[in-house]
């Protein structure tokens, strides 16, 4: 009896861990409300420069083109209709700076501005985003417009075990793209 007892404290215990940590996975998305999302069907990702961790980078890449193609977008290698940026830091906060964005597609976060009216404030000019420890920021850039249309930001405390981590990242890019204006083919 007493051992049942222990046995089921413990089980109470696990559950209200796994509770507590389960939305510890902040979420939150933000795009132009007055475009129409319907009219993309094609993405690229924007150049990326070297990353620490490659194999991570690939799998959320994965993950990011498998939310995209369910909604009926294809990869293009030339004149997509939406460019893919991502950013992530797993072991401490790091900021990202970009410059020039008017002389053509050159990368970098732009400024989430609310308005969506432009990327910058004056050509050349730079500016700097810190993507804090355990953030994934995925911004999807309207090609023709050059200006952000779509941005996640999703925030975990990051586990050291590979395969959670995949998951964590699976769950994140999931819960992001729930909030993608198009829903999944089917739903």
């Amino acid at each position: 009896m007493r051992y049942c007892r222990a046995r089921l404290i413990c089980c109470g215990v696990l559950l209200v861990l796994v509770a507590v940590s389960a939305p510890a996975q902040k979420i939150k998305v933000e795009f132009d409300k007055n475009l129409d999302f319907s009219k993309f069907k094609t993405f690229t990702w924007a150049p990326r420069g070297a990353v620490s961790r490659p194999l991570l980078a690939d799998a959320i890449a994965g993950a990011i083109e498998e939310e995209l193609t369910a909604r009926g977008l294809h990869q293009v290698s030339e004149h997509p209709d939406l460019y893919i940026e991502m950013y992530g830091s797993m072991d401490s906060d790091m900021a990202v700076t970009y410059s020039d964005l008017y002389s053509g597609y050159s990368g970098g976060i732009p400024p989430f501005d609310q308005s969506f009216m432009v990327w910058g404030a004056v050509p050349g000019s730079t500016t700097t985003v810190v993507v804090h420890k355990g953030q994934l920021v995925v911004d999807l850039i309207d090609a023709s417009q050059k200006k952000l249309a779509w941005r996640g930001i999703a925030r975990d405390n990051l586990s050291d075990n590979k395969s959670k981590l995949v998951t964590q990242i699976n769950t994140a890019v999931e819960k992001l793209f729930k909030k993608y204006p198009v829903p999944r083919a089917g739903h």
